[in-house]
């Protein structure tokens, strides 16, 4: 182990969940596939990053059913999951994407396979076009790209940009909510189908709901970031985003849901024509987050992108 790397390890002599890498300006908590939680020799490395608000567990059920394939690690992105916030503040997509090459560069990893779901989605498009030799594949899951006009559920992201509202809803009273009742909110944003979600699942999400509330700069990390998306819907000229799309040349998979609340399935077709070299799965009853609705169906796509490439 490196000494950028440190082991966590909540109990003497078990196996850590996690580990952290130190990166330029930030100390992010990488989580490993795999039952022991070891590097596999002879797999190709895959890397997987999370949406806004989310964490690196929002990868784990598609990790299981890829561990076979590639030896994949889903890093929490600064400010959230176990990451605590950069240095310098700086949760722009471009912040972000400079701590995931710190990452790939501090551990040597790369060229990965690269999986990103929403606000992780314009972070892999854009690493994958600044840094081509980072990257061997490229896996979006409802990819935070611009759209014009944006999905109505959308909007309360774009809120959080306006200087003044985020300090207005931290003054504001719960309205009686229990974190179950919070958690049942989010769950009906991002899946397709909450409904059909076992108890475990569910139970999982309201504990990390009552632990993130606790998090000092849970609301900070938000916002930045929420204003990060919200700047890069608006830039022009080389850091357009899909201009930057149309720069990667790495086989890429497009995955969209017909129940997305957040980002339009209509987009799939101007994504398509972005990239290069690129194939599409829709998913009929899918929302925001198909790799953890519809684990087995991306899993399948992954195989066969994987394959060609």
């Amino acid at each position: 182990m490196s000494s950028a790397e440190q082991q966590i390890r909540p109990e003497a002599g078990r196996p850590a969940p996690f580990r952290t890498v130190e990166v330029p300006g930030a100390v992010l908590a990488v989580h490993r596939s795999g039952a022991d939680g070891g590097p596999v020799d002879g797999r190709t490395p895959a890397l997987f990053v999370h949406g806004l608000g989310g964490s690196a567990a929002n990868w784990t059920a598609l990790m299981a059913r890829l561990d076979g394939l590639v030896d994949g690690e889903a890093v929490d992105l600064p400010g959230f999951g176990r990451s605590a916030p950069p240095a310098d503040g700086n949760l722009t997509v471009n912040g972000h994407v400079r701590a995931v090459i710190g990452y790939l560069e501090a551990t040597g990893r790369g060229p990965v396979h690269l999986f990103g779901n929403s606000l992780g989605g314009a972070v892999s498009v854009r690493l994958a076009a600044l840094r081509p030799d980072l990257v061997r594949s490229l896996t979006l899951i409802s990819p935070a790209l611009p759209e014009l006009p944006p999905q109505r559920y959308a909007w309360p992201t774009g809120l959080l940009a306006v200087p003044g509202v985020p300090a207005l809803l931290r003054r504001l009273p719960a309205n009686g909510r229990t974190p179950e009742e919070a958690t049942e909110g989010l769950l009906r944003l991002v899946y397709g189908d909450p409904a059909a979600l076992p108890p475990a699942t569910r139970a999982e999400a309201v504990a990390e709901y009552r632990r993130r509330i606790e998090v000092p700069y849970a609301m900070q990390a938000l916002v930045g970031s929420a204003r990060g998306i919200v700047t890069a819907y608006t830039e022009r000229g080389d850091q357009a985003l899909w201009r930057q799309a149309r720069q990667v040349n790495v086989p890429t998979l497009l995955v969209y849901g017909l129940r997305d609340k957040l980002v339009s399935y209509r987009s799939a077709r101007r994504a398509c024509a972005a990239f290069e070299d690129s194939r599409l799965l829709v998913l009929p009853d899918s929302g925001h987050v198909a790799m953890m609705e519809h684990p087995d169906e991306v899993a399948r796509a992954v195989r066969e992108l994987l394959g060609r490439a």
